[in-house]
């Protein structure tokens, strides 16, 4: 009952607020428009404040190493691009950026297209009689990343179709990731709504800012699961629907001192799971995706037990977003910041432990030697307990509130781990089921903890760079814990060039990994983009 209380409460401030606040205009003080959003797939820098009517580009992009997959910090927060040992990509987009701001109506589109060469990568397959054989996999020939129409009337803002969404809390240059949706993945196809960037709640005189979004999607990754999955044990889930909302809420920018609180909810829901025992179809679960699944995903609702699970609708996680920033000077401030995963209603109430991401941000002057440090801690390894604990498991118990206890982070027992192609929905930092090679759907390395940095500046001008290291240690997963431990550290030096604010950037990257999690591996990238307006 406490995660459907603490969800549904969190649905109904949101719609609450969207229909005061639909009267309002984009606050003056919105800092949407003077900082930097980064382009994910191509590293590259471009200032928001720049509207025109047309934005263009078109790039080509290598990379290569010595592992059939990526090193961490090349395929990482990429969107899903660049996850094979070898490629030659083109990249081609266009898009028309929502223009005038302070205008009531407004709109946007844009388009995205990826193709060329990937290497392929062996995942083994059961052939019938407990015989396994090695089939090679590899992306598509050509695909498209972003396909989106976007609008808004005065401070409600809606999108429509496939596009990349940066995290309300994290930096996302820099940062390891968010923790439910970071840039991880390819953006998933589908329609989300909400605010445009923060706005003022009526009667606070600017005091207090709110900000939150919902949206229904599909990943439409059916055939990779189907092509990776080893069909010898466990299940397959495919043709499964994707639920995000969120809600935010902020004090005045313009004050010395900017705090931030809120959270994110996520859900995969319908599908079909398929269960394999020892290279045989045992049964299989369907779940429905009508109109009563999509409300009761809204609200975290029962599902019922026909929708294979009788506590609520579809598999949940989200976090609490907490973030305290403090302004140095002009261009300089410090942030803190943390993000508390939760599965279940015992990681809501905070009973697991120091799980969560733990952040410290700074930011300076742009195109100096230092204009951003990030160092963050992400904890997994409390879970709740390493013993799973459901009243249903215990008839007349009189703790009937919450369960707890082996909350397996971005796993499910009836949907594949949280995931699309491979690559983590939520933090790249635990290890994405793509590493599988043996055609496991789920992610065997979440209870682990380790730290993250980074840093970004300018050598000259027209040279900037990002230096990234981690290191981490896994034990399994609370279900399946390791005998020992496996650990990794990785590292990646990454230099963008682009002579005198030109239309030509050309950048390389260089990383590595070290340990047992991903092995000794190492790899280069190198890109080359034109891009221009009208």
């Amino acid at each position: 009952m406490m995660i459907k209380n603490v969800l549904t409460s969190f649905i109904f401030v949101l719609t609450l607020c969207c229909a005061i606040a639909a009267s309002a205009q984009v606050p003056a003080d919105s800092t949407l428009y003077t900082d930097f959003q980064v382009d994910t797939t191509t590293r590259d820098m471009d200032c928001v404040g720049c509207t025109p009517d047309l934005k263009y580009k078109l790039g080509f992009f290598a990379n290569a190493g010595n592992s059939e997959l990526a090193p961490y910090y090349i395929a990482s927060n990429a969107g899903g691009i660049f996850t094979q040992q070898y490629s030659a990509l083109v990249q081609a987009s266009i898009s028309h950026p929502l223009k005038n701001y302070y205008r009531r109506v407004n709109w946007g589109a844009g388009f995205e297209a990826w193709g060329g060469y990937s290497s392929s990568a062996g995942y083994e397959r059961h052939t019938g009689n407990g015989q396994f054989e090695v089939q090679k996999q590899r992306p598509a020939v050509a695909w498209i990343q972003q396909a989106y129409v976007e609008g808004k009337y005065r401070s409600i803002y809606a999108v429509a179709g496939q596009k990349y969404k940066s995290s309300p809390i994290v930096n996302g240059e820099l940062s390891s990731g968010d923790l439910v949706w970071s840039g991880n993945a390819r953006p998933p196809m589908g329609l989300r709504a909400g605010f445009f960037d923060f706005q003022n709640i009526p009667f606070t005189k600017g005091w207090l800012q709110i900000n939150g979004e919902f949206g229904y999607f599909r990943q439409f990754d059916d055939k990779w699961l189907e092509n990776h999955y080893n069909y010898y044990n466990h299940f397959i889930t495919t043709d499964f629907w994707f639920h995000y909302k969120s809600l935010h809420f902020r004090t005045n920018p313009n004050q010395p001192v900017i705090f931030t609180i809120g959270a994110q909810s996520a859900c995969q829901f319908g599908g079909t799971a398929d269960y394999y025992m020892n290279g045989q179809l045992d049964h299989t679960v369907k779940m429905e995706a009508d109109a009563k699944a999509f409300f009761r995903t809204f609200i975290a609702g029962s599902g019922g037990n026909s929708a294979g699970d009788s506590f609520v609708e579809g598999n949940h996680l989200g976090t609490w977003d907490i973030a305290l920033e403090y302004k140095l000077a002009t261009y300089r401030t410090l942030r803190a910041y943390t993000q508390w995963l939760w599965e279940d209603g015992s990681g809501i109430g905070k009973m697991n432990g120091f799980d969560g991401l733990w952040g410290l941000e700074y930011r300076s002057y742009p195109n100096i030697l230092v204009t951003g440090v990030v160092v963050e801690y992400i904890d997994f390894t409390n879970q709740s307990g390493p013993i799973h604990w459901t009243p249903n498991d215990h008839e007349g118990t009189p703790i009937t509130s919450h369960s707890s206890g082996a909350d397996d982070y971005y796993n499910n027992y009836i949907y594949n781990g949280y995931q699309s192609r491979g690559m983590s929905i939520g933090s790249p930092f635990v290890k994405s089921p793509l590493y599988n090679l043996d055609g496991y759907m789920r992610y065997r390395d979440n209870v682990m903890r380790g730290f993250h940095a980074a840093v970004s500046g300018y050598l000259h001008e027209d040279l900037s760079y990002r230096l990234m290291g981690s290191y981490r240690k896994a034990w399994g997963t609370p279900l399946l814990p390791r005998v020992g431990s496996v650990d990794d550290f990785s590292m990646a030096l990454q230099l963008n060039y682009r002579p005198s604010y030109g239309p030509w950037c050309i950048n390389a990257t260089v990383a590595m990994d070290r340990g047992s999690l991903y092995g000794n591996n190492w790899g280069a990238q190198i890109g080359i983009s034109y891009s221009g307006v009208k």
